[in-house]
């Protein structure tokens, strides 16, 4: 597979994800983040995007529920190159009905090369990086000449 250089620009795409027992610890990090976070767009699945928007005054473009299609929504945008990272507190200890949808957004934003942070840790990390408020390139597969190889 080949790679081509792609630029994330200053203002990143931020995708804010979180399971039912993980909202919670979602909103509060976002509070704690609000301004570094109010100078990005951001957009999350249904419920978890009103949360945020409720709690915090952030605006945020709400896709589908997860359990919906959100997920899946998310996905997409993803391979479209509209996201440039993922924030996803998902909840370790209890089984989703959804799980095959978040493990295809999950294997899609690894297919994508595109950041994601699955606690509050690693968002902490990725937020307070110095790419985070640059523009930079970074290498996605181009899956265009591979399809057309094919």
């Amino acid at each position: 597979m080949e790679f081509i250089a792609k630029a994330l620009p200053a203002t990143k795409r931020v995708a804010l994800v979180a399971h039912d027992n993980r909202k919670d610890a979602m909103i509060q990090w976002c509070l704690r983040h609000h301004n570094l976070l109010k100078r990005h767009q951001l957009l999350a699945t249904g419920t978890t995007g009103g949360k945020i928007e409720d709690a915090t005054g952030l605006s945020v473009e709400k896709l589908l529920s997860g359990p919906l299609g959100g997920d899946q929504q998310l996905g997409a945008r993803i391979s479209e190159g509209q996201v440039d990272l993922l924030i996803f507190f998902w909840d370790p200890f209890e089984p989703m009905p959804h799980d095959p949808d978040v493990k295809a957004l999950l294997r899609i934003a690894a297919a994508w090369n595109i950041p994601v942070a699955c606690n509050q840790s690693s968002a902490d990390m990725v937020v307070q990086s110095p790419l985070m408020d640059q523009s930079f390139e970074h290498e996605v597969p181009d899956y265009h000449s591979y399809l057309a190889g094919r």
